[in-house]
């Protein structure tokens, strides 16, 4: 409900949107149980609440507000919904759960935007490097933090998206932030 309060206020407001990137996620509460980072645990020893609370405040609410965002976007032909995902989605990193939702994230996106491109909306998958959040700082002792991006950087890669009049080349892709960063200079 909060989320579709949100969409309703900018409508009242009359703003529109024209990006949305979802980047709320789940599962990394309680990484350090008791002393132990429990993040790498094999998938027999994870807990399934982690399972649970990737899906859902994850995979789940990008699509949902995908959903929201794109009944606008498509009335007026344009517009941008970034998905971060990450290299998990590829290969083993983390663990089972933290992989299988970010390739859950990156074939939706690639569904998305078949579907979303023909009204002109753009929906790509935004890989981010390791990522100093708060989360992962709280995490840095077991973390190799030395080739890590700051949120800033990755706000500056969809921003260049945003601005790119042909982002639409992009659709269904998944984009990597250093070669944005590359790209767009």
């Amino acid at each position: 409900q909060q989320v579709v309060t949100a969409f309703e206020r900018v409508a009242r407001d009359g703003g529109e949107v024209d990006i949305l990137v979802n980047n709320v996620w789940g599962g990394y509460e309680r990484m350090i149980e008791n002393g132990v980072f429990t993040w790498t645990r094999p998938f027999w020893e994870q807990p399934v609440w982690r399972w649970d609370s990737m899906f859902a405040a994850g995979v789940r609410a990008h699509y949902f507000a995908s959903q929201l965002a794109a009944r606008s976007m498509i009335t007026r032909r344009r517009g941008l919904i970034v998905n971060v995902s990450f290299w998990a989605a590829q290969k083993h990193i983390g663990n089972v759960a933290y992989g299988v939702s970010k390739a859950a994230t990156d074939k939706m996106t690639a569904d998305m935007a078949v579907e979303l491109q023909p009204y002109g909306v753009t929906v790509v998958s935004l890989y981010p490097g390791l990522v100093r959040t708060e989360k992962v700082m709280q995490a840095a002792a077991w973390l190799d933090l030395s080739n890590s991006e700051s949120p800033e950087f990755i706000g500056r890669a969809v921003t260049a998206l945003a601005s790119d009049p042909d982002v639409i080349r992009h659709t269904g892709a998944v984009c990597i932030a250093a070669r944005l960063a590359i790209e767009y200079g």
